[in-house]
């Protein structure tokens, strides 16, 4: 049930627990206004959109015609990148197809990846994250008690994916990443996975080994060096087209034999657990929310059909029990250890040093050459 002390907008389903959402006169909320105002503006899901895409991928197979590869796309497994590999097998783009093993995938991702690849015929390059370590930093960042646990996994991800796509000398990253179904999210709720800087002191404070393979990206490395030494774009094609994911989700079934997972990121065991209980048991936030508002403003859905959704509990009882053992076990403590971690009081990424105060320097400075430059400088991110 929805706490009725919350305010929420009078169009999608985002609220007060967003402490930075503001409403107008008619109740509906900054989210809303900025996909209309802004937002919306750099979504193509007609076609336009065909045109603006098939001129993207007729210059990077140019680009890259003497090269094994056009691009690089992570593979998660998830129904976002898994669609996205199929479209662009079906546009003849040559993806150098990456997938990164941070310890936590569910067997049914390993086979949907699988699926994809034989269907597709490329090979698919695995990057194994050091477990001792990965292990390491994920308890560290369970005892620092912030909002985001997705960190370890998520800066392994791309960092694993910058320094492989530089190996192969290959400059444009594809991405999932879509307005469709993620064009909302409030910034007040979590902070950026890739602030390495954060990373290391929540690392160096609660952790008790070097992190000697697992690799970083740092601040200067991912607004300098990789967008205007290596020139890297990222391309995100999904918003060149209509992107309905329930539709996306049939035809990887018919055409790939993909398995549905049974809730959203059920990829990974440790982010359906952080997502469904850790977020809202200590920080009430429910990410259903941003997700159905996104789905809202894009009309795939209704506000009605969201809000029944939202009824819905986010875990079963027993389902989370045994979750919560699962992880317990793969991180090597017992039980009762890890019921005590999660009775840590919470805290903010702010209270650990973080880079912040440089990406607003930086973003002031963008804006500045932006406006002299007449174009933006923000294709890379």
């Amino acid at each position: 049930m929805q706490n009725k002390n919350y305010q929420m907008c009078t169009r999608c389903v985002m609220d007060t627990t967003d402490l930075k959402i503001t409403f107008d006169e008619n109740g509906v909320c900054n989210h809303c206004r900025e996909f209309d105002e802004v937002t919306s503006k750099r979504w193509f899901p007609n076609a336009e959109g065909t045109k603006k895409l098939e001129a993207i991928y007729e210059k990077m197979k140019k680009e890259n015609a003497n090269k094994d590869y056009d691009c690089i796309l992570g593979l998660s497994g998830g129904v976002d990148s898994s669609y996205l590999a199929l479209k662009l097998y079906e546009a003849g783009v040559r993806p150098l197809v990456v997938h990164v093993d941070g310890g936590w995938n569910s067997e049914l991702a390993v086979a949907n990846i699988e699926n994809i690849v034989n269907y597709c015929g490329w090979h698919l390059h695995t990057i194994v994250i050091d477990w001792e370590e990965m292990k390491d930093l994920q308890l560290a960042y369970l005892k620092s008690a912030i909002a985001n646990q997705d960190v370890p996994q998520d800066h392994a991800f791309f960092a694993s994916l910058y320094h492989f796509a530089t190996k192969y000398g290959i400059s444009y990253i594809v991405s999932g990443g879509n307005i469709a179904t993620e064009s909302i999210f409030p910034s007040s709720w979590l902070w950026s996975a890739m602030d390495a800087d954060n990373l290391h002191a929540i690392h160096n404070k609660f952790g008790t080994k070097k992190l000697k393979n697992y690799k970083t990206i740092g601040f200067y490395e991912l607004y300098f060096y990789y967008p205007f030494i290596k020139k890297m774009k990222t391309i995100r094609p999904l918003n060149f087209m209509p992107y309905i994911k329930s539709d996306a989700l049939q035809e990887l079934k018919n055409k790939v034999g993909y398995k549905e997972y049974a809730r959203k990121h059920g990829e990974s065991v440790f982010t359906k657990f952080f997502q469904n209980y850790w977020l809202p048991m200590k920080f009430g936030y429910d990410k259903r929310k941003p997700h159905l508002a996104s789905l809202i403003v894009a009309n795939q859905m209704t506000r009605d059909e969201a809000l029944k959704e939202l009824e819905k509990p986010l875990y079963d009882a027993k389902e989370l029990q045994e979750d919560k053992e699962y992880i317990a076990k793969k991180l090597g403590v017992d039980n009762e250890e890890f019921e005590q971690i999660l009775k840590i009081p919470s805290h903010y990424y702010s209270d650990f040093v973080n880079m912040e105060k440089k990406y607003k320097r930086m973003k002031k400075i963008q804006k500045t050459v932006s406006k002299f430059l007449g174009r933006s400088l923000s294709n890379y991110s």
